[in-house]
């Protein structure tokens, strides 16, 4: 059998069955929580036929949006970390290991932290993504221009691990003499957590989230390019430039956009780009691209349910849970390719 074909055949029935998985962890992410429900009464509010009731208000205003982000953003952060892994061509990058995630903490902290947005009120909902934003592009914006005078693989990761402690380090300054009130707020936000989302902050992550994403997609086919050298790329009609702004810019604002309202989220990023490239056998980023955020919101949705449920009715830092999912899987796969070589 042809290879493309191979490849298109794993992946017309990877993708369903990670679709139908991930339509599981949705609805258990419905059933689920310290309110009992059963499946007929979730149905029935998903359609608008149950009377109105505790339930169906914490159905509707906090179960279904924490679930609609904890899949979204598990989706925009795997992608996220894709992008990097791509432009880098080095597979144990991401936004935490590149300091990315620290920056976009910094100037979040800066923020919530301080007295700079006084007066500010109403553009606080839109002022937190937008320093996350500008605090991620910052710290990748170093690490390349660190990288670029230096040409040694292993420049990029020490870059990224010192630029992560410098910015963590004003963090820890910001907090130190930051007010009660204030801390208690950016405490929580810290440790990483989907509850507490809005049907407007939902809205704004969801609809630039995947405009993003169908930009990404649109650029597979560079991708595939880039992957085999820039000066390839070249060749290929690609506009290297361009494109390696775009691509900053894409991972970077997919990174951002779910810090800045759910908290740094841990390994997501590493560890689900693996997992894909494992499940399609391949890595031709116009399957690979749609398999990563897939996997993606099934890890961060199945995670998400865990930090719920495990130590209900105290809910556990979003964070950890991750990264206790994401390391095994990074260190099992970075075993298996060393007994290939």
């Amino acid at each position: 059998m042809d290879p493309t074909q191979a490849k298109a055949r794993r992946g017309a029935v990877v993708l369903p069955l990670l679709g139908l998985a991930l339509v599981a962890v949705f609805w258990a992410s419905l059933n689920l929580g310290s309110v009992a429900s059963s499946a007929g009464e979730i149905w029935r509010i998903l359609w608008g036929q149950a009377a109105p009731g505790s339930l169906e208000f914490i159905v509707n205003n906090i179960r279904l949006p924490r679930s609609l982000a904890a899949l979204g953003g598990g989706a925009m952060l795997a992608v996220s970390g894709l992008l990097l892994q791509v432009y880098f061509r080095n597979p144990i990058v991401g936004p935490f290991v590149l300091g990315i995630s620290s920056g976009a903490t910094l100037m979040v902290s800066a923020v919530m932290l301080t007295t700079l947005t006084v007066g500010l009120v109403g553009v606080m909902p839109y002022l937190t993504p937008v320093a996350a934003f500008v605090g991620a592009l910052g710290a990748m914006s170093l690490v390349l221009a660190i990288a670029s005078r230096v040409k040694r693989g292993v420049t990029l990761l020490i870059a990224g691990i010192m630029i992560g402690y410098l910015s963590s380090a004003v963090t820890s300054l910001l907090i130190a003499f930051a007010e009660a009130e204030r801390l208690k707020g950016f405490n929580l936000w810290q440790l990483g957590s989907f509850s507490g989302y809005t049907w407007h902050e939902l809205a704004v992550m969801m609809s630039v989230g995947s405009a993003l994403l169908v930009l990404v997609y649109g650029l597979s086919k560079q991708l595939n390019a880039f992957l085999l050298g820039e000066n390839y790329a070249a060749t290929m009609g690609v506009h290297v430039r361009r494109f390696r702004m775009a691509l900053i810019f894409t991972a970077c604002g997919l990174s951002s956009l779910v810090t800045a309202t759910a908290g740094p989220v841990a390994f997501v990023g590493l560890a689900v780009p693996h997992m894909a490239r494992l499940a399609m056998g391949t890595s031709d980023n116009k399957l690979l691209i749609p398999a990563t955020a897939l996997i993606g919101a099934l890890v961060c949705g199945f995670c998400d349910i865990v930090a719920r449920m495990i130590f209900a009715p105290v809910e556990a830092p979003l964070s950890a849970i991750t990264s206790f999912f994401g390391a095994p899987v990074v260190i099992a796969l970075l075993l298996k390719g060393r007994g290939r070589q």
